[in-house]
């Protein structure tokens, strides 16, 4: 396979090819995911970045003369500037031009805003940041502008005043500043998630040798992976042996081993073997197309802190017109003579009341939590789950698929004297490689992964019920539960009898391995542990949180692996049914429980949660049932969810103090309180100020970027 990445237009992959597969395909997520940006773009189109910076530099270079003709400005800087027949039309000029160039935009927003009748609201959001998500944030200032315009107009035209051409051009110029790095910021973060989707190649290869487009793929398909190729869409590897990096998809530093009959995600990088692989699932049902799918839905999501900044930024918005209205009649009760003053008021308290930093304060903070979440393996489907993430103070791990692989492993081997381990595993293997039990399936695998070679055997014979018998070499060998050596009046060694009670009562199962009727020694099997389960637990406790374990198990076999794992609490014997009422019985201490599961009987538990938490679903992540999906199996990362929910909600309040508190003082200083002390504020000076805040506002959020995840 030759792995091109994709451009940033990507291929149709909706067209067919192999007219033989076109009952199987299925729309591409590329497709998918470009359609939705298109429209998200659609409706916010007027705020490209690259459309704003434009703008602003023209306005810049237009400001300049406007400043060096206006005589209002002149007269309060006490300069005197050059002076010419007509120079006194040329502010007008310059600043109708920066009016229609580069204050359009706003006035075309603040138009859409009453159109609405709810301003700033959308019907159907595809990303939750949008500027005219804000109330009244566009109305303000064209508000400010328009007031700023008619005024300078009528006196141009003759008014006894001083115009505002100087103020009214840099106040526009500001803006542009302000929503330029506002939106690069934005679509900055939008764009790690387009990253997401540009992961796959080009094209792939057939095991033919031919070479076809990623969206022709049907599935059934077989393509070859050339080594340091991307794997081109989920499947089955049928041949070959290779290391997987699937880091950008799960999160997981260490390269995954790949042999026959594992599954590979589509957009992951092969290692130096070559594969062959079978096509699983194409387009929109790939690992990848659901790690899209649910990132855009969590960002097109909103958290309580949103619904808080959306409700005070509607607020802002009548108090910011209340307080003009206000400003508006004192003022002109107090200089009637003087109405440039009044309006100079006027325009500073709606130019610094815009809500630009409330309206950036907590969007751009989620889009940035969820894409870096996405690209350590956390997928939030809803913003509401990650947000109540941070006051989680215990989290129940649900044993099997979790803590544990959900398969048996050798916990134990216990030779009898004279006998070594090397031993007693190969003579147990070499009869087990003919069953496909899970406790043979697990003998063999132990003893393949020492190096050991599994031998042959012949006349195999299933004992029902009891395990099995073979010839090897010249002996009969026997792998089988002590049972068997009770009915055959087989005595053990006390040795032997002793491990035999002790396995047992952890809930360990046990097999006897006998040749020619003669006790060999014993091997314990149970849960295999996920090697990073004892990290998971300790990364928890050290953030507080206190770490609780259910299973359907024994309660031998759930003390046996919390006790490996450091866990106190167990709740064993479990139904799947019942798992929810743990949950419940939790929360009715008073706990904020966050549950962890892999999706599939865990469900009801899950809702039921403050948070549901499902692990393990890299080539999964369609579960409905979750708030937020761990791309990768390793219960880590469950700590880091906890650690980036309570970074966010840090970012989101400062800046929402931040954009909440200089409205607090600007108000009031823009509407002239403090004029009887010299102190104005100046409608250009307001916005600064405006600007400003939310220039501090989008720089804090982009702090949450160094934040630490992963192992």
């Amino acid at each position: 396979m030759r792995a091109t990445k994709t451009k940033d237009t990507s291929p149709d992959m909706d067209h067919s090819a192999h007219d033989h597969h076109e009952s199987h395909r299925s729309p591409s997520f590329s497709e998918h995911e470009h359609s939705g940006h298109e429209h998200a773009g659609h409706d916010h189109s007027a705020h490209d970045p690259a459309q704003f910076r434009r703008k602003f530099w023209v306005s810049l270079v237009l400001t300049v003369p406007t400043l060096v003709f206006s005589t209002g400005l002149q007269d309060i800087l006490g300069l005197g500037g050059p002076r010419f027949p007509g120079s006194q039309y040329i502010p007008a000029a310059f600043g109708l031009a920066i009016v229609i160039y580069g204050g359009l935009v706003f006035l075309r927003g603040g138009w859409s805003e009453l159109r609405s009748r709810q301003p700033g609201m959308k019907k159907k959001p595809t990303v939750e940041f949008n500027k005219d998500v804000t109330p009244g944030m566009m109305t303000l200032i064209s508000l400010a502008i328009v007031v700023a315009f008619g005024y300078s107009i009528a006196v141009t035209a003759g008014l006894h005043g001083m115009d505002f051409w100087w103020e009214l051009s840099t106040l526009v110029t500001i803006m542009l500043l302000g929503h330029w790095i506002e939106m690069s910021a934005v679509m900055g973060a939008q764009n790690a998630l387009g990253e997401l989707a540009r992961l796959l190649p080009d094209e792939a290869e057939l095991t033919s040798g031919q070479l076809v487009p990623v969206a022709h793929l049907a599935v059934g398909d077989t393509v070859i992976v050339r080594p340091g190729a991307a794997i081109p869409v989920d499947g089955e590897v049928i041949d070959g042996e290779s290391d997987v990096d699937e880091a950008l998809l799960t999160g997981e530093s260490t390269a995954v081993a790949k042999t026959a009959g594992a599954s590979v995600i589509g957009g992951s990088i092969n290692g130096h073997g070559s594969l062959t692989v079978r096509v699983a699932k194409v387009g929109g049902d790939t690992a990848l197309a659901g790690i899209v799918r649910l990132v855009d839905e969590a960002q097109a999501s909103k958290s309580g802190a949103q619904v808080l900044a959306d409700r005070a930024a509607a607020l802002l918005f009548y108090v910011a017109v209340g307080a003009a209205i206000i400003t508006l009649a004192v003022w002109f009760l107090l200089k009637p003579g003087d109405p440039g003053f009044v309006l100079e008021r006027v325009v500073s308290v709606l130019v610094i009341a815009c809500p630009h930093a409330l309206g950036l304060a907590i969007p751009l903070v989620s889009l940035i939590a969820t894409t870096k979440g996405a690209k350590a393996g956390i997928l939030v489907r809803t913003k509401l789950a990650l947000e109540q993430a941070r006051t989680v103070d215990v989290v129940l791990f649900d044993k099997t698929g979790t803590l544990t692989e959900g398969r048996q492993g050798i916990t134990a081997i216990v030779p009898a004297p004279g006998i070594d381990d090397a031993e007693l595993l190969q003579l147990a293997a070499a009869v087990e490689a003919k069953s496909e039990h899970p406790i043979a399936r697990a003998i063999v695998a132990e003893t393949r992964s020492r190096g050991l070679k599994v031998g042959r055997s012949a006349k195999f014979q299933a004992l029902a019920g009891r395990g099995a018998e073979a010839r090897v070499g010249e002996r009969i060998v026997t792998v089988a539960s002590p049972r068997l050596a009770t009915e055959r009046g087989i005595h053990l060694p006390p040795l032997l009898v002793h491990a035999n009670r002790e396995h047992a009562a952890e809930g360990m199962t046990v097999v006897l391995v006998l040749a020619d009727g003669v006790v060999l020694g014993l091997v314990a099997l149970g849960d295999v542990i996920r090697p990073e389960s004892a990290d998971a637990v300790a990364l928890l406790a050290r953030r507080g949180v206190r770490v609780a374990m259910l299973t359907g198990d024994s309660h031998e076999v759930g003390n046996w692996v919390a006790s490996r794992l450091g866990i106190a609490e167990v709740f064993a014997e479990v139904l799947p049914g019942d798992k929810s009422a743990v949950v419940s019985r939790l929360q009715a201490d008073g706990h904020r429980v966050a549950m962890v599961g892999d999706g599939v009987n865990d469900a009801p538990a899950l809702v039921q949660a403050d948070v549901g938490i499902a692990i393990g679903a890299g080539t999964d992540v369609a579960i409905e049932s979750a708030g937020i999906v761990l791309a990768s199996s390793d219960p880590r990362a469950v700590a880091d969810v906890i650690t980036l929910s309570r970074a966010t909600w840090r970012k989101e309040l400062q800046n929402l103090w931040w954009a909440a508190g200089y409205n607090i003082v600007g108000i009031p200083l823009a509407a002239g309180v403090l004029f009887g002390a010299g102190i104005l504020l100046p409608p250009a000076l307001a916005a600064v100020v405006m600007s400003v805040s939310t220039i501090v506002v989008a720089l804090n959020a982009q702090l949450l970027r160094l934040l630490k995840l992963g192992r």
